[in-house]
């Protein structure tokens, strides 16, 4: 899916930028892409944490058991 938005946007800045020279639109498109990675990259960071999170509420729960 992260794919299909990245790509979306590459798309959609090219259209936009038809009218400019070659140089502006290469860096608007390498821009968008920059961009979009940006966002997955803090999605994937996003989804880490939240995993970590869940790793460390399951230990600490273990940890409480065994002391028992």
């Amino acid at each position: 899916m992260t794919k299909t938005i990245a790509f979306s946007l590459v798309v959609a800045a090219s259209l936009g930028l038809a009218a400019c020279s070659k140089e502006e639109t290469t860096n608007v498109v390498n821009d968008t892409d920059m961009m979009a990675n940006d966002v997955v990259n803090t999605a994937d960071e996003a989804m880490n944490d939240a995993g970590n999170a869940l790793d460390n509420a399951a230990n600490s729960v273990t940890n409480a058991a065994n002391a028992m």
